[in-house]
Parts: structure tokens; C-alpha cells; sequence
């Protein structure tokens, strides 16, 4: 019996060609490998007009046409997040390949992807799941993608004063953050703008999830982690009337009248990992917190 051919999907960068510099020597090695490629249609577009590479002798997708077995993404933690607002409810499993500095989610570095690729192909991985965070805005629809694998934000606008963030829990009162903004982090986001603005790590495989403020007026405001099955309202009072929302980096802004509600995704993202390569390497090379001194 012939085995099945494993369908790739491809995923990357569309704005910064040269973060798409090892595409060429990706490609020969899935090829080699006899992988079935497909090219999500903007990026297959994007390294034609940008890096000259033929790419019409392979299939293409949108969103809304995607099948596969595997979706590689190729470029950073941004490009991570991208693909995976495009998989959705699919179950695809996602690797991430990173051209640029080291990542959380993108996390197989340039010197390794030959042998990552050598161990997709023998079936030598893992697989994890990541929860999302679900975003609904009362009457109003969301002009972005409403689920977020790293964070949800509440954010003033530039020129404003601080807004007031009044916040509930499974509608119970918690307290009204004078800030800034306020990060709602899944465990996957809280190495990301959580832990920028004094949020603890998380460990990816915890039921949790962590609000942050960002630049609170009060000192006694501290980061709070809660289970994630808890669901969050959060009412923004502006001066500027408005606030800007911000789901894994996709932003709208929002009238201060529009209060929302936060929830666990009713699915969750699955990211593909190479054996012996997990969270915590990440995160000492991420880190810099060095090798192990006992050995």
C-alpha cells in the first residue's frame, strides 16, 4: 500500500522579503522529501513579485479553500499568529519556522530547519494544544478576527489620557484599572506584550489565563491569573470617547460605549513541535538565561 503523501501548506511573510530568504532551500528540501506544496495565494504572490522564485508549478489557497495535512509557517511569531487566524477551527497542525530572531511560536531557528524537515517527514513530532481567547463586542461586529492565540488588549489612543477599565469576572466585580491599557493573555501570549508590561511566563500547557495592566495609575495594580474558564466583561469609560481593541495584533477602535466580553475559544489551535525541542529550551535561548552549569 502506498503511503499518503503529506499535504504542506505554506504560510509567510508579505511585507519583508528578506524574511523569506531560506524559501528557496525550504522548498528544495520538502521537494525532496516529496511533500505535496500548496502556497497560500498572498504569499505565493508576494515572493514572485519580490524574490523572483516560480511558483506557479504549485497549488494555491485561500482561507476559505484550505486543505492540509501540515501548515508550515515561515518568518516570526507574527507570521505564527497569522496562520493560525487563517487554519481556525480546522485542527491543522502548525510549525514554525522562524528567518529572523528566535520566537516563541516560530521557534525552529535557520541552522535547524533541514532537520526539522527530515524529522516532519518521519513522523517525528509532537503535537500541542493551544487555547484562544474569544472576542464579542455586544451589537457591534468586529471588523477583525475574533479569537486570539496570544492576547487580547484594550488600548487608548495615542493622544488620549488614560482610560478606565472596568472589569468583571463571571459577573462579579473586580476592580476598575486606571491605565494605559489592559492585556487579557492566553498561557501562549504571556511571553509576549503580557510580559513586556511586568506579566508573569506562563507555561503553554496551563489552564489559564492572565490579565495585565499596561502602565496602571496605581502601583497596588499587579497582574492577576485566573482559569480559563472563567468569562471576562470589560467596560472602557474615555474622555476621548473611543478605545482601541487589539486581537493578536489585528486592531479596531471601538466607541467607549461598546463593552465586551471575553471567553475561551470554543476550539483551540494545535502547534506542532520537533521532539526534543519544547517550551523551555525556548525560553533559556529566549531569555539568555544560559546552559546548564551542573553539566
Amino acid at each position: 500500500m502506498t503511503a499518503h503523501r503529506l499535504r504542506i501548506a505554506l504560510f509567510g511573510n508579505t511585507y519583508q522579503a528578506k524574511k523569506n530568504a531560506y524559501l528557496a532551500a525550504i522548498l528544495k528540501k520538502l521537494t525532496q522529501l516529496n511533500f505535496y506544496i500548496c502556497f497560500e495565494e498572498a504569499f505565493a504572490g508576494f515572493i514572485e513579485r519580490t524574490l523572483g522564485l516560480n511558483v506557479s508549478t504549485y497549488d494555491t489557497f485561500t482561507p476559505e479553500t484550505l486543505q492540509a495535512d501540515i501548515a508550515i509557517s515561515i518568518g516570526g511569531d507574527g507570521t505564527f499568529l497569522s496562520t493560525a487566524a487563517s487554519i481556525g477551527a480546522r485542527q491543522i497542525p502548525i510549525l514554525g519556522i522562524n528567518t529572523g530572531r528566535l520566537g516563541f511560536l516560530a521557534d525552529i531557528s535557520p541552522d535547524h530547519i533541514e532537520a526539522a524537515l527530515d524529522s516532519l517527514s518521519q513522523h517525528q513530532f509532537i503535537t500541542e494544544e493551544r487555547t484562544l481567547l474569544n472576542i464579542s463586542a455586544g451589537d457591534r461586529e468586529l471588523t477583525v478576527y475574533p479569537n486570539a492565540l496570544n492576547e487580547v488588549a484594550v488600548l487608548k489612543h495615542d493622544n488620549s489620557s488614560l482610560i478606565e477599565i472596568r472589569t468583571s469576572v463571571d459577573g462579579d466585580y473586580l476592580t476598575t484599572y486606571i491605565a494605559d491599557g489592559l492585556i487579557i493573555s492566553t498561557p501562549t501570549g504571556s511571553t509576549g506584550y503580557s510580559l513586556s508590561a511586568g506579566g508573569p511566563i506562563i507555561d503553554p500547557a496551563s489552564a489559564s489565563i492572565c490579565i495585565t495592566p499596561v502602565a496602571p495609575h496605581s502601583l497596588s495594580m499587579r497582574p492577576v491569573v485566573l482559569r480559563d474558564s472563567v468569562k471576562l466583561q470589560l467596560s472602557v469609560c474615555s474622555r476621548s470617547h473611543n478605545y482601541l481593541l487589539s486581537i493578536d495584533g489585528r486592531s479596531q477602535s471601538l466607541p467607549d460605549t461598546t463593552q465586551l466580553r471575553i471567553k475561551k475559544a470554543p476550539y483551540r489551535i494545535i502547534v506542532a513541535k520537533i521532539l526534543h525541542h519544547n517550551f523551555f529550551n525556548t525560553l533559556r535561548d529566549k531569555m539568555m538565561w544560559g546552559a546548564d552549569q551542573r553539566k
